[in-house]
């Protein structure tokens, strides 16, 4: 039998020789010895080809220098940044980071046309002699933008740099050459009419060709135009005019009132043509449609400009906080800075305090020496850093300051402080973030409610609310929040998708949205007629849910899903603007109501949106709290009221316009936002561009004008004991309500009861409660 010993040798030796190959393979792998042999290469094609190397370099060089001219300077600092870049491997993140740049193309083409019209200038001028003497100082590229002659050469380069400017600054380019001209012609108004009229001529189609390249190309990006145009398309939907919803014949229910327009608010002349002038370009720009709605473009809402801020101050107000907590015995770090619009939120880690022992030690020459030793360690309290609210606000030089301790999700504390410079919320600016466009594509009832302290888009889904409830003091932002809401569903939102009623007891504040057709019924104004808007409300939930029952569907979303617009269910959003005002005219009913709707309405399609200036607990009370989970606090004048709408302090302290406490259904502690701005012209403008649809396609009402009946009292049961009552009132010649008690063998109020009841058939004569004489 031949022995195993010489294979297994071989083997070993093999998995010697595989393991010193991948130990080799590794070595080579290595940053630092590739970069050595990358550069002995380089090296070694440098001393082989030194000659051939030299000469290539140099007629490179030359083809390059004529080409550019004095341009091509600028060639050797991109080599050398592309070399560094290789030879660190960040190459392939450059080109990223760089395609990420891009995303501001008009920056981009802005510089390259102001690069060329400066190698223009070069091209006038000529070297007295060397490389360049038979070219221009811009090389060829410099004598091509040139020319031939010099006026076509200063053309070319007014022309570029004016291309440049429209480029980076569209808006200014334009408001510029619109007084350059303005100017221009009020100096020609003495001279001929026939130059004048040519001037103007010229005059105007320059600004119109301007406008129309600042509009199409500086002021928005090309990418988000065809993503709005796609939505646009894709959001038509063939409408019909919708019957109000079948009822039996037999079936007859009250319906409030058609409510009384309230008057139209004074014209505004210059906010009416610019509605006017912007509404007609859009709905002419329009795609035409037969039988379908037209949503509005995003173009009607406008930006807000950004607000500039330093690095430096955050930071030197971070070192403040840390210094004035050190001052009180906290030990405190900010680790985390999240600047918002209105505040600025400092992330504080809480240090650790410490307790030490003094320990008494002999050195070498026999002194004493007292050495601190750390005995313990504990974490610093959060309550310690919430306690010292008013310190820090003194320190930071603030009006008032928020801590909210902890921060939900992060191990730290967030001091709330403050802006210098309060930034302004738009609404466009919030539709146009990812959040908002993640969140419309599931729900068209989506809404932006504005910037967290970060910067950061909150939306949310009024279907989930279901319902919202707003307080805040006069002038904090309510109204404003209120129209931004309205705004954001109009956008989304076609009038067979989406109806409004409305209820504005101030008369004033949301009469502009009269003659939109997503109005079930005009504005309420009048307290008693929005009470009957209740009651219709109420009974219009009940006919849905029997149309649902009937249909086998469980909410509105199942009942509308395949039927087409005019068969299907609109959802109703109720907005009261003023509550206070409907609990002092009907304090039980209007509770009952809104109760009733906020417990039962979400799956027919119905919410709620009440706002109120006054959050005491006899307009919020208990149940009304109890069936609005999600709720919005503005600035309030006292922690009483806070704490009423809130279930918590921190509202007192918020700094109003727009400046916002948001506690939604899920989330245990309320988070601060600045709320979006909408303005009056672009509600104007978002109001004339669906009033221009509906003039062509009148919408029918939902609520009907019936006068509903008045309620009729409750008419008790007859007791039986009444006609042993009447018995002993005629055999007895006086009788009370004692003595019905003690005859009859009944309780007080039973007996009290039967002796009202005899009074009012005339059986006894007198009021109750005394002792009465019986009829014989």
């Amino acid at each position: 039998m031949v022995p195993a010993k010489p294979k297994a040798g071989r083997s070993r030796l093999i998995n010697k020789v595989r393991t010193r190959g991948r130990r080799l393979l590794h070595y080579l792998r290595l940053p630092l010895v590739r970069r050595a042999l990358l550069l002995a290469a380089v090296l070694a094609l440098l001393f082989l080809w030194a000659t051939n190397l030299t000469g290539f370099a140099s007629h490179a060089w030359g083809l390059l220098y004529r080409t550019f001219g004095l341009g091509a300077v600028l060639f050797i600092p991109l080599a050398l940044a592309l070399a560094w870049l290789l030879w660190q491997q960040r190459l392939l993140s450059a080109f990223k980071r760089l395609g990420h740049r891009f995303r501001r193309w008009n920056l981009w083409l802005g510089g390259m046309a102001f690069a060329l019209a400066l190698w223009g200038i070069w091209g006038f001028f000529y070297a007295p002699g060397g490389t360049l003497g038979d070219v221009s100082l811009g090389g060829r590229l410099g004598q091509w933008i040139a020319g031939d002659s010099l006026p076509q050469g200063i053309v070319t380069v007014l022309a570029l740099t004016l291309l440049g400017f429209l480029f980076i600054a569209p808006r200014g380019t334009v408001t510029v050459f619109h007084a350059l001209f303005l100017a221009l012609g009020k100096a020609l108004r003495a001279g001929g009419r026939g130059l004048l009229m040519m001037l103007r001529g010229i005059y105007m189609g320059a600004v119109l060709s301007i406008r129309g390249l600042a509009g199409a190309y500086g002021r928005y990006p090309v990418h988000r135009g065809i993503i709005g145009l796609a939505r646009l398309v894709r959001r038509r939907r063939p409408v019909a005019p919708m019957p109000p919803p079948p009822r039996p014949a037999a079936e007859v229910t009250p319906q409030p009132p058609k409510p009384v327009p309230a008057p139209a608010p004074a014209p505004r002349p210059e906010l009416e043509e610019a509605a006017q002038r912007l509404g007609q370009r859009y709905v002419a720009s329009a795609p035409a449609a037969e039988a379908g709605w037209q949503l509005p473009p995003l173009d009607l809402l406008d930006r807000a400009g950004d607000v500039e801020w330093g690095q430096m101050d955050d930071e030197h107000r971070a070192r403040h906080i840390e210094e004035a907590l050190a001052s009180y015995g906290v030990e405190a770090k900010v680790v985390q800075i999240n600047r918002g619009p209105t505040v600025t939120q400092f992330g504080v880690e809480p240090g650790w305090d410490r307790k030490f022992k003094e320990v008494k030690e002999r050195d070498e020459a026999g002194a004493i020496k007292v050495r601190r030793q750390e005995v313990s360690k504990t974490r610093v309290k959060v309550d310690r850093i919430a306690a010292l609210a008013s310190d820090l606000a003194m320190t930071l030089a603030v009006p008032s300051i928020r801590i909210e301790a902890p921060v939900p999700g992060k191990p730290m504390v967030g001091i709330e402080v403050p802006n210098t410079s309060t930034g302004l919320v738009s609404l466009r600016g919030v539709i146009e973030s990812a959040p908002f466009q993640k969140a419309v594509a599931k729900s068209r009832l989506t809404l932006a409610l504005g910037r967290g302290a970060g910067g950061e888009a909150v939306v949310t889904d009024l279907a989930r609310m279901p319902h919202l409830l707003i307080a805040g003091a006069t002038g904090s932002g309510k109204t404003v929040c209120l129209n931004a809401i309205i705004c954001c569903l109009l956008l989304h939102n076609t009038p067979d998708e989406v109806k409004f009623i409305i209820v504005d007891p101030k008369r004033v504040e949301m009469v502009i949205y009269n003659s939109i057709p997503h109005l079930a019924s005009p504005v309420v104004v009048d307290s008693q007629k929005a009470i009957n808007t209740l009651r219709w409300l109420n009974q219009e939930m009940d006919r849905r849910y029997e149309r649902m029952a009937a249909a086998g569907a469980r909410n509105i979303e199942a009942y509308n899903n395949g039927r087409p617009p005019a068969q299907g269910m609109p959802y109703l959003i109720l907005i009261i603007d003023e509550l206070a005002d409907l609990m002092m005219t009907a304090f039980d009913e209007v509770e009952r109501s809104l109760c009733r709707l906020a417990q039962l309405a979400r799956a027919t399609g119905i919410h709620l949106v009440v706002a109120t200036q006054r959050p005491s607990v006899d307009v919020v009370t208990g149940l009304i709290k109890a069936n609005f989970p999600t709720r919005i606090s503005f600035a309030l004048i006292s922690q009483v009221d806070s704490r009423t709408i809130l279930d918590r302090g921190g509202a007192e302290h918020l700094l109003g316009r727009g400046d916002m406490l948001y506690l939604p259904t899920d989330a245990a502690k309320p988070k601060r936002l600045q709320g979006c701005f909408v303005s009056e012209a672009e509600i104007e403008r978002l109001v004339y561009f669906w009033n221009s649809q509906s003039q062509e396609r009148p919408v029918p009402s939902l609520v009907e004008e019936v006068t509903p009946a008045p309620p009729s009292k409750p008419e008790r049961p007859a007791d039986p004991f009444l006609e042993a009552a009447r018995r002993l009132a005629q055999e007895h010649k006086r009788i009370s309500t004692s003595f019905l008690q003690r005859r009859l063998n009944i309780g007080y109020p039973r007996a009290a009861r039967l002796m009202d009841t005899l009074i009012e058939e005339g059986v006894v004569p007198g009021e109750s409660g005394k002792a009465k004489e019986g009829t014989q």
